[in-house]
């Protein structure tokens, strides 16, 4: 298995292809400062409560974003009240030393109190985002802070030591739990990662410093912060990502950005320094880089509401309010096996690790039903249900899966923490009156314009639309061979999958469009 991860930067954002084998699995975008952008999951903010509300047992925060932040009193923690008083006293310049060792802890808040005891209006209180703003709601955020590093995440005003319960060995579970409670500061807890799996106490306890530090950082911001403002950003999105899901599997991280190379260069160095050879700076100017590793083309056949998968089968994905519907269907398949158990099996194996694929790639959160072709032998129903659940093992977030009913449905639940990536796959009519522009037509205008352009430049590239640039370069002679025997020079045409039908650019040798 080989992952590879490709960075794109544009003007207003930078895109996150990760590839599995050469197929998309996830699609990230973080966008320039503004709007949710500034409210992401990871994030610490000092902000004000604006009011406790008895009957949800919770409290809107204001947090400076349109919508208040919504705060239950289940996700206040259980030392609430030291987190306050600390927070008091660094605000007021009183506590010069963040480390608290020497911070007497306040008493635990009961597990089945009630918010309006423990909070009050236009209090101040430190949170973090849990949920990002999705459609009309505001962010979800938590007062238990912690603070994700590479191998451990940091718990301040606790004393736990927990072990990613994904490590299996109990010899090795033991001898991190041992590591940490003899290196871990008073005051802190710990959990421990799964990539921490197999390192070096060194190694563990300098990712414990550096997020030791970067609370302390925390802490110097808070003597002087606006109430509400951001006091601790998430890394940048390269960064987040890396460290949560780099591992040896990783052949190659593309980046057609320099100072995006150079950060992801650095981050790795920190994390994985025999693997930084893999970050490679893509500097072509002909090929852009997402359509090199053909994933415009994968975007547009994953995001649509019809999904192809192989041997015919498909499937079907609705969006609700309420929940997520996906309907597999066998297509031609079923005409090409004698015995129909055995291809609704065929086929629901190879849509399940489609779903798979697809709740990862759209980030599809809360309930989501997948109504599979009916099977009758139980034995059957739990090859399915065992290969749906190893195919989304991979799957960072937090997801339940119930087995097949009778019915042939199997429902999940998985955690939404930020909106959904949903992307238009279809594109506008290009005329008015609801008619296609002829190909001879939109020929025409190219070759005017080729004409025009192809005596004042030594080399000329197009850049056109699949299906123009096919009708350009197929057939003999081609119209490309034409071109040539009419100006003497060679037009080197690249098929563009992001481009729209109509959509045409010349480019000149130095890959600079010729307006």
């Amino acid at each position: 298995m080989n992952k590879e991860l490709i960075i794109r930067s544009g003007s207003d954002a930078v895109d996150f292809a990760l590839l599995k084998d050469g197929k998309l699995i996830e699609l990230h975008k973080e966008k320039d400062a503004g709007d949710n952008q500034q409210f992401q999951v990871g994030d610490i903010f000092i902000a004000k409560i604006r009011k406790p509300v008895a009957g949800l047992n919770a409290a809107f925060v204001h947090l400076g974003y349109e919508k208040d932040a919504f705060l239950h009193y289940h996700d206040l923690g259980p030392n609430l009240g030291s987190l306050i008083k600390f927070i008091k006293l660094v605000s007021a310049g009183k506590i010069k030393d963040y480390s608290l060792k020497n911070f007497p802890f306040e008493p635990e808040i009961n597990k089945d109190g009630t918010i309006m005891d423990v909070l009050s209006a236009n209090q101040s209180i430190l949170v973090q985002i849990v949920k990002e703003p999705i459609s009309t709601k505001g962010p979800r955020i938590s007062s238990e802070i912690s603070l994700a590093g590479r191998y451990v995440v940091l718990v301040p005003f606790s004393d736990r030591v927990s072990i990613s319960q994904k490590i299996g060995d109990r010899a090795e579970k033991d001898r991190l739990k041992k590591l940490l409670q003899s290196i871990k500061p008073k005051g802190f807890g710990v959990i421990v990662r799964t990539v921490a799996e197999g390192k070096k106490a060194a190694e563990i306890e300098k990712d414990l410093e550096n997020l030791l530090d970067r609370w302390s950082g925390m802490c110097k911001r808070l003597q002087t912060a606006h109430h509400p403002s951001k006091v601790l950003g998430e890394l940048t999105k390269s960064s987040s990502m890396l460290r949560d899901i780099f591992n040896d599997t990783f052949t190659s991280i593309q980046v057609d950005d320099e100072n995006l190379f150079l950060q992801t260069k650095e981050y790795l160095q920190e994390i994985a320094p025999d693997k930084v050879s893999i970050v490679k700076h893509y500097q072509s100017k002909e090929l852009p880089l997402f359509e090199k590793y053909h994933i415009e083309r994968q975007i547009k056949t994953s995001f649509g509401k019809t999904v192809s998968m192989s041997k015919g089968a498909y499937l079907i994905i609705e969006h609700t309010e309420a929940l997520h519907v996906i309907d597999v269907n066998s297509g031609n398949r079923s005409n090409k096996a004698l015995n129909q158990e055995d291809t609704a099996l065929e086929v629901n194996m190879i849509a399940a690790a489609e779903i798979a694929r697809q709740l990862r790639l759209r980030d599809m959160g809360g309930i989501i039903v997948v109504d599979f072709i009916d099977m009758q032998n139980p034995d059957n129903r739990k090859v399915l249900f065992d290969f749906l659940k190893e195919e989304m093992s991979d799957d960072k977030a937090k997801h339940k899966i119930l087995p097949p009913s009778k019915f042939g449905l199997v429902q999940i639940t998985r955690q939404r923490v930020r909106p959904e990536v949903n992307i238009e796959t279809s594109e506008e009519n290009p005329n008015e009156n609801g008619q296609i522009e002829a190909p001879i037509l939109i020929i025409d205008k190219i070759t005017s314009k080729l004409e025009s352009i192809i005596k004042d430049h030594k080399k000329v590239v197009l850049n056109a639309h699949p299906f123009v640039a096919a009708y350009l370069t197929k057939g003999f002679p081609s119209l490309r061979s034409k071109w040539f025997f009419e100006h003497k020079k060679w037009v080197k045409i690249i098929p563009r999958d992001a481009y729209t039908y109509l959509e045409y650019h010349f480019f000149d040798q130095e890959g600079k469009e010729i307006l």
